[in-house]
């Protein structure tokens, strides 16, 4: 990673100022669980520490952030409070992806308040009807973190191509407004309660076509934003980058889990045993194999990172090869952490259970996380294997 004096020290600040919400972020864990969306308090901490625009076009006060300066601040986030780090990560990306649409679009959003905030659903199931200037958006989508902190939302759907193609082939991000949605509250879950993650409706609305982005262009590393925004930051494919947003709380939460199980552990004696717990050979290895963990995944997510920024900084494309296996290896870091944390739970013994240990939010955080698109394997591993094997790329989403 290539930084001058300066973008060194402005680096330095960030990550001490993430370390340095962590006393606070601990006090409001009851709360923010509680209340099913993070504190209107973390929200501001987030924005005054400028987190939010880590990825954001200076042209719009963003900092342009290397993306491995942001993960680390996320990783810091996370392993205190899973449920704000999982927000700041992926609304956070939405800054970068608007930075792709047309330059209206992000003048629609930023031109008043550059520090308003995007959430998300890409899943796509939106109904969508071409109109003269653009189309008519009706659906219901889950799953959109951060959702009541936000002002506009980012929707999928499947555009409907004029000459007859088949439709699958224009997969679109639209751009709507909050006033024109409605948001349901059904975010009743057994883990990252504070991401407020809730679904969202819209019935027949007009969006412009210049409030649309194509994956195809995202795919291609070259949409209509690029004109404008030509760092290389902006020239990263957009699944890359998505997949990673969500994968990197892992790492956090593990890292987390890691400290709270030394903390509380270290000096404590198993009743059932009589002895230490430190010296119990199943507490050895599942600190030995946590940190393990966090290293590997580290290494192996920061290097690529640095190689998609090598590629975008020289102007190329990224191999396909490269993508397929960089999308299998982000899907492996969730059940990774959770092999970790689960042995870390276990060594804990029946204290593990209670609400009041602290093992019990990356528990069951950890596994909730599991339950997103990003982090099971299987389709990536198959398509990672099928494609070494002579078979088409299958993933539209790298």
């Amino acid at each position: 990673m290539s930084t001058t004096t300066s973008d060194a020290m402005i680096h330095k600040n960030l990550l001490d100022q993430a370390e340095q919400l962590y006393p606070q972020l601990l006090e409001r864990i009851t709360e923010t669980k509680v209340q099913r969306k993070l504190p209107d308090d973390t929200i501001q901490a987030l924005q005054q520490a400028g987190f939010f625009r880590a990825f954001q076009p200076k042209h719009w006060g963003g900092l342009e952030l290397e993306p491995i300066v942001f993960f680390e601040i996320a990783r810091t986030i996370a392993s205190a409070c899973p449920a704000s780090a999982w927000v700041l990560g992926v609304v956070s990306i939405h800054s970068w992806q608007l930075a792709l649409f047309d330059y209206q679009a992000q003048a629609d959003v930023w031109s008043e308040d550059s520090s308003t905030l995007i959430s998300s659903s890409y899943m796509p199931v939106g109904k969508v009807t071409r109109v003269p200037d653009g189309f008519k958006l009706s659906g219901e989508w889950g799953f959109s973190s951060g959702v009541d902190h936000c002002d506009w939302v980012f929707l999928g759907a499947f555009v409907p191509q004029e000459d007859g193609t088949p439709w699958q082939k224009d997969l679109r991000t639209f751009l709507v407004p909050k006033c024109e949605i409605e948001i349901i509250d059904d975010w009743y879950v057994s883990g990252l309660q504070g991401t407020g993650s809730k679904s969202v409706r819209v019935t027949d609305v007009f969006v412009p076509e210049y409030r649309t982005h194509k994956f195809s262009d995202g795919f291609k590393q070259d949409s209509p934003g690029n004109k404008k925004h030509t760092a290389p930051l902006f020239r990263l494919p957009f699944g890359q980058m998505f997949v990673r947003t969500v994968a990197s709380g892992g790492i956090g939460m593990l890292t987390g889990a890691l400290r709270e199980f030394i903390a509380s552990q270290k000096a404590r004696t198993s009743r059932a045993a009589g002895v230490r717990v430190s010296q119990t050979p199943q507490a050895q290895h599942a600190v030995a194999q946590a940190t393990t963990t966090l290293k590997e995944l580290k290494l192996v997510f920061y290097d690529q990172l640095e190689a998609m920024m090598t590629y975008a900084r020289n102007g190329d494309q990224v191999p396909l090869i490269e993508r397929i296996q960089w999308r299998y290896e982000a899907s492996l870091v969730g059940p990774k952490c959770i092999q970790a944390i689960d042995d870390l739970f276990k060594a804990s013994g029946g204290s593990a259970i209670y609400e009041t240990n602290p093992i019990q939010r990356f528990f069951n955080d950890i596994h909730a996380a599991e339950a997103h698109y990003v982090n099971n394997p299987y389709k990536p591993g198959c398509n990672l294997g099928g494609f070494l094997m002579g078979a088409e790329n299958t993933d539209f989403f790298i």
